[in-house]
């Protein structure tokens, strides 16, 4: 999961999700790097400050084909977004 320090995960970061997620999901996420790395990379180029957190919460979301992830975020206004993701990252569910 070292690919995730390029995003600046913290490695208690990684050991939280290591720790904390079903053992199918991080196989899936090692075995997905590039996608995880292509999602993770469109919230950071999108202006999304807490793309740690909302990972860490929603790992699974990180698994799903990049044009539909795209897809979610792009339906709304980027900056309200942002703003509401800053406040609140439970908003994801209502994507």
């Amino acid at each position: 999961m070292k690919f995730l320090e390029k995003y600046d995960f913290s490695k208690e970061d990684i050991a939280y999700f290591l720790n904390n997620s079903p053992k199918k999901l991080i196989d899936a996420t090692k075995k997905s790097k590039k996608l995880v790395c292509a999602n993770i990379e469109y919230l950071k180029e999108l202006g999304v400050t807490n793309y740690q957190q909302i990972f860490l919460e929603y790992y699974d979301m990180f698994l799903m084909d990049h044009s539909n992830f795209v897809g979610v975020f792009s339906k709304y206004e980027p900056e309200d977004l942002i703003e509401k993701l800053k406040k609140n990252i439970k908003i994801v569910e209502y994507l």
